[in-house]
């Protein structure tokens, strides 16, 4: 299916939703309505009397209004809104308050609109009452007298006075109409909105307008879309990613420039799509977006599933994943209960690791190594985890569930194209998402509300933008004036993520390079993370190149210059830190040679080997002569050849040093242990 049929499949899905407001939730549009920003409501009898006004909080303006094809997307001109509008199109008595506009062509061809509906047989209640209301031309006397508008020593409006951002002059207006009638005893459960005197709550009164313009006459073609004869329409809605986004998604009314010339004759021959079908398309797409869309300066992505179910977002880590899936009651009631229970199972992630040993080495880098000391929770997070989030979704999903992705961005101002339109099977989507997680996956560092705790996974966009990108301010990574990265980051990781692609090689060299690079941070917390990311990275790398498999276990067999060269830094990085005080701040030899370590290894290593001694020399005998004892280990592993080649180190040194540190640590906790026991 096209992405169109996508939307229009949406919306016919989810119709009953139409119109219904929830506090904190995006509404889905009927067909010819749109919401307004609102500053006054005006609340009248139901034989058009004027009760009482006043204005519109600033959290409760967002107003549903019926429109028209042409006032849905006017911007110059003369095109009313067919109930509710600005003063200028409601108010009789305008020009007596308003110095030097002539407004009267605005009022005369509403009340015509207006007065169409009311003698239509789709009439509705309130649409009369406001009829009546504004046939006597009092609507600014009746503000003024109310004192909702303010007026000079000349009996002027005042212009320079504000109505949350608009004029006086200016003001949009909503209406109430109350009833006197005795209510019926199914008011609370009616989910119409009939009772209620709101209006722009009665979806009763928005189907009445739905009613009215399908038996409108004029404008009749044929649908691009379905193939059907019927009302057509060349404006095509606004407000699509957001209320102030005035950029269209189709266009094609330019009878002006003739964007068709060459190829048509006249605009109908290039392109018509019916007028309904335009409205369910665009309505569909700003509820979907509203709902669950995720925007990257001005690059909007949304995600869903077909029968709207529960779907993990591709642009999330994995941690976030498991955490919707706990939420959304997908993972079963066994691992709820783990949960409860604060444990994870023992069980061996994919990589070999088990969940307690990564607690263990979580817990020695807190006790020892951070700076700040702010780890307030370990947060284990393993395969296991992940794979039954993804098992859970996958339950929950039809033999004929999909998925589908969308991604869209401003070409100018007043266009708005679609980037990125992707169509799978849902168990397709999953599957994808969890080879991308497993070809990542490694011990990954995060800040949430009770402190730093890790998960074992992978990042999200939004972080590794920050990551590899962005400038180091006050523990935190900035991205002002870098914004439009994170929308790179997300175009050119899709297709790693969804299709199995290979990160591109400069996103890896920026991740290895900045990980060789520890003394640039303020902040070891974030050394580490982009540490991870790059792990993560060059992991995957070799998984996509060479199918090899890399984990977080230490590979005390491997010959390979690379990693043997990572172990060896790790082991002097090791080697320094134990002389430290506990409350000793500074860097190690291996952390502030790093980065020269990794362009020349050779040379930079035996500059370290002479740093060392005196390290060494701190330690007791039995310590020392473990660590010389590793050392003579590794270089043994090296062929005489590899080790005294000077050229620079891949991306594999530095799994070598994350795999030997954590082992260190490891072995570390195991003492402890046996010392317990004894």
């Amino acid at each position: 299916m096209n992405w169109i049929g996508e939307l229009y499949d949406l919306y016919d899905k989810n119709e009953r939703f139409a119109g219904k407001m929830e506090p904190g939730q995006p509404m889905l549009l009927p067909l010819y309505h749109t919401t307004v920003a609102a500053q006054i409501t005006v609340t009248i009898d139901e034989k058009g009397n004027f009760l009482y006004a006043e204005t519109v909080p600033e959290e409760e303006k967002s107003t549903i209004i019926p429109v028209t094809d042409k006032s849905s997307s006017r911007t110059a001109g003369v095109e009313p809104h067919p109930l509710c509008d600005n003063l200028k199109y409601l108010a009789g008595d305008y020009a007596d308050y308003v110095t030097g506009k002539d407004c009267s062509k605005n009022h005369t061809l509403y009340m015509e609109q207006l007065r169409k509906w009311v003698e239509s047989p789709d009439s509705h209640p309130k649409v009369e009452a406001i009829y009546h209301y504004l046939c006597k031309n009092t609507l600014v006397h009746d503000l003024v007298e109310s004192g909702i508008l303010t007026i000079k020593e000349d009996g002027m409006v005042d212009e320079k006075r504000k109505l949350q951002i608009v004029s006086q002059a200016d003001a949009f207006v909503r209406f109430r109409v109350e009833s006197d009638e005795l209510l019926d005893d199914d008011v609370w459960t009616d989910q119409t909105g009939r009772f209620s005197p709101e209006c722009w709550k009665d979806r009763t009164l928005q189907q009445s307008y739905i009613n009215f313009c399908r038996f409108q006459s004029g404008g009749e073609g044929l649908s691009y879309l379905t193939g059907e004869h019927g009302r057509v329409s060349y404006l095509q809605p606004k407000k699509i990613r957001n209320e102030g986004d005035g950029a269209k998604l189709i266009s094609s009314n330019d009878e002006a420039n003739f964007t068709f010339k060459g190829r048509f004759l006249t605009k109908e021959e290039a392109f018509a799509i019916g007028y309904e079908d335009s409205q369910k398309v665009h309505n569909a797409l700003k509820w979907i977006l509203r709902k669950q869309g995720t925007n990257y300066d001005s690059m909007y992505f949304v995600t869903w599933e077909s029968d709207s179910g529960k779907i993990p977002d591709w642009l999330s880590d994995s941690d976030e994943i498991c955490r919707q899936a706990e939420e959304h009651g997908v993972c079963g009631e066994e691992k709820a209960e783990q949960k409860r229970a604060g444990k994870q199972d023992a069980e061996e992630a994919d990589e070999g690791v088990p969940q307690s040993e990564i607690a263990e080495w979580e817990a020695e880098m807190n006790d020892e190594e951070d700076e700040s000391g702010e780890y307030a929770e370990t947060g284990e997070v393993g395969a296991a985890r992940f794979q039954k989030a993804i098992k859970g979704y996958e339950k929950n999903l039809s033999q004929t569930s999909r998925t589908v992705i969308m991604a869209f961005d401003a070409a100018t101002t007043g266009r708005l194209a679609l980037m990125e339109f992707k169509d799978y099977h849902s168990s397709r989507y999953l599957d994808s998402l969890k080879r991308w997680y497993e070809r990542c996956e490694w011990l990954q560092w995060k800040s949430g509300k009770k402190g730093r705790y890790s998960f074992l996974g992978m990042v999200g966009i939004k972080d590794a933008a920050e990551l590899l990108y962005g400038t180091e301010q006050n523990g935190y990574f900035s991205m002002k004036g870098k914004e439009n990265l994170y929308k790179e980051v997300a175009k050119r990781w899709m297709p790693c993520i969804l299709d199995g692609k290979e990160v591109p090689v400069d996103m890896v060299r920026v991740a290895v390079r900045r990980a060789s690079s520890p003394v640039s941070f303020d902040s070891r917390f974030q050394w580490e993370r982009i540490l991870a990311l790059a792990c993560s990275l060059v992991k995957q790398q070799y998984k996509k190149r060479y199918k090899e498999d890399w984990t977080m276990a230490l590979d005390e067999n491997c010959t390979r210059r690379d990693y043997l060269y990572g172990r060896l830094l790790a082991v002097a990085d090791r080697i320094e830190y134990r002389t430290f005080d506990k409350d000793d701040g500074r860097q190690t030899n291996a952390k502030r040679y790093m980065n020269a370590f990794s362009q020349n290894p050779f040379r930079t290593w035996k500059i370290l080997e002479e740093k060392l001694v005196p390290y060494l020399g701190q330690l007791n005998p039995p310590e020392r002569l473990v660590y010389q004892n590793l050392i003579d280990s590794i270089c043994s592993k090296f062929s005489i050849e590899d080790f005294e080649n000077d050229k620079a180190l891949d991306g594999l040194y530095l799994l070598g040093f994350h795999n030997q540190s954590y082992d260190l640590k490891k072995k570390k906790e195991d003492q402890k242990e046996e010392k317990i026991n004894e």
